[in-house]
């Protein structure tokens, strides 16, 4: 019975976990990719202040960023208040909270590919296709889009793998809600705090596979990238 209550737990913080990387990586295309084109046309560092502010989460202690999010999602701020009133529940120990959590969190980690991929498409090819009449649109979508696609897929991945392997934010924003905020970095803590290690070793395993998977298939996207690049 405990074996039966254990891997149901499993099912269901990586469940949440799959759930919370998928969705941080459909949102992170969805805004970085826009975010890495306007940073690129900065030719003056006029954006060099934004830019710092995207990074931070690099080097600041996820704890903090935790911590000021807690605070920005209380009821008694406007937009926890405003979140609150819209739909009867606290955005803070919330899914959507860790979502957004997790979105400003891991935005560097995607920008920063997506930037480097779309300074490295041929500007020639776009100078030609603006000289046959296509429209800023046409540009992105049929010539930038399709040479920065490896750096694109390799942001996403490594987005992806990041939010997989969140703790700090997640413990803040989300606590440890089983079917809600229990991702599986934290349900590996908490099995550690009840010292059973036999299940936090599942977890670690799986948390380890699926970070070193993740991790190789941005390696060889950066390797090909490299060699059609040489040729």
């Amino acid at each position: 019975m405990n074996l039966g209550w254990q891997t149901n737990g499993l099912a269901e913080a990586f469940g949440v976990t799959l759930r919370l990387a998928f969705t941080t990586t459909a949102l992170l295309l969805v805004i970085g990719i826009p975010l890495a084109l306007w940073l690129n046309r900065d030719r003056q560092g006029k954006r060099i202040w934004i830019e710092t502010l995207i990074t931070l989460p690099i080097v600041l202690p996820p704890t903090v960023i935790g911590f000021y999010l807690l605070i920005l999602f209380s009821p008694h701020n406007a937009i926890g208040s405003a979140w609150l009133q819209a739909t009867g529940q606290t955005l803070a120990f919330s899914f959507p909270g860790l979502v957004i959590g997790s979105v400003i969190y891991s935005l560097p980690f995607a920008v920063q590919p997506f930037q480097t991929a779309f300074r490295n498409v041929p500007q020639d090819c776009v100078e030609v296709a603006q000289t046959l009449g296509a429209s800023r649109w046409q540009r992105f979508w049929n010539v930038e889009l399709p040479h920065a696609k490896r750096g694109v897929l390799g942001g996403a991945t490594l987005s992806f793998a990041h939010t997989m392997g969140e703790f700090g934010v997640v413990l803040m924003l989300g606590g440890s809600l089983p079917g809600s905020t229990r991702v599986a970095s934290i349900a590996l803590y908490d099995e550690v705090q009840q010292l059973n290690y036999s299940a936090a070793h599942t977890y670690a395993a799986l948390l380890l596979l699926t970070s070193f998977a993740l991790l190789s298939v941005v390696n060889w996207l950066n390797r090909r990238g490299a060699n059609e690049n040489a040729h």
